[in-house]
């Protein structure tokens, strides 16, 4: 897997020191309030994973699993719920954690379909920011880092279901995509 991956991005150390001050700024601002952490498998896992360790207070986890890209590189513009949550979100303070925020269409769809299950508020944790490649008018309320509009993989990240176990974050070679789509 290494020999695919062109640059490293983010080291381990990096990813742990952006996912702790995210959850000390979660902490802090969820302080009294009834959190539901929503991850979007499959790759937010790995950082649901780390972020609620670093988050202290109680709160309570769901998943929902959408579909925008298949295997490719590129969002289909199509979401598709492949599983919905597991409860009501109708009391919660529900803060959606995403691995990476790009068009910004898969999001701006679950949003539209939270919200009318009427939570108590609804935010967005993403770890990667890629502004440059937004869609539609969505931002997100923590952000850990701003990524360029390069195809990265690792730390859940992935390429056709691969790479997601990098403890990195580093951009693929093109030559592993280029004419896969």
């Amino acid at each position: 897997m290494n020999k695919d991956i062109e640059l490293v991005l983010f080291s381990e150390e990096k990813l742990h020191s952006v996912v702790q001050e995210l959850g000390r700024q979660i902490t802090a601002d969820y302080q009294g309030r009834n959190l539901l952490l929503l991850s979007i498998l499959k790759g937010s896992v790995v950082f649901m994973t780390d972020l609620m360790r670093q988050i202290d207070l109680p709160c309570e986890l769901d998943f929902m699993a959408v579909s925008s890209y298949g295997n490719g590189v590129k969002a289909s513009g199509t979401v598709r719920i492949l599983k919905d949550l597991d409860r009501d979100i109708r009391g919660y303070d529900v803060l959606i954690v995403e691995d990476i925020l790009d068009s910004g269409m898969t999001l701006n769809y679950l949003m539209d379909l939270l919200y009318a299950r009427n939570p108590n508020s609804i935010r967005i944790c993403t770890l990667f920011d890629k502004p440059e490649r937004r869609k539609v008018d969505i931002y997100p309320d923590y952000k850990g880092l701003e990524v360029p509009d390069e195809f990265i993989v690792g730390y859940g990240l992935d390429y056709a279901e691969k790479y997601r176990n990098l403890p990195y974050v580093g951009v693929l070679k093109r030559e592993v995509y280029e004419n896969k789509e």
